[in-house]
């Protein structure tokens, strides 16, 4: 069984047990994470909401926050000898998916 779920104007298909990076949230390790706006679910008898389905939620357990990958921004002028380098790593929560009830 799948769920398509919205957070943080992103939706994303998620099943039981699935690791999930999610925007940052200020959250402890080990807390629950509950996820209201399902847009469908699937399976054996699938459901699409109109636009949210009414009664159904996702469940989810915080397993930390991690560093997402490094974006390197250069900037350049040309002719003037200017060069910048630097890097950023943005980071995210990362979550477990528990238990999808349609």
């Amino acid at each position: 069984m799948y769920a398509i779920i919205v957070d943080g104007s992103r939706q994303y298909k998620v099943t039981e047990g699935q690791e999930l990076d999610l925007d940052y949230r200020d959250v402890k390790k080990g807390s629950q994470v509950k996820f209201d706006k399902v847009l469908a679910c699937g399976g054996e008898s699938p459901k699409i909401g109109q636009p949210h389905l009414a009664g159904a939620s996702v469940t989810a357990e915080v397993v930390g926050a991690v560093q997402g990958p490094k974006l390197v921004v250069q900037k350049l002028r040309r002719r003037k000898n200017s060069r910048r380098r630097t890097g950023h790593r943005q980071l995210h929560t990362r979550v477990r998916i528990n238990k999808i009830e349609a």
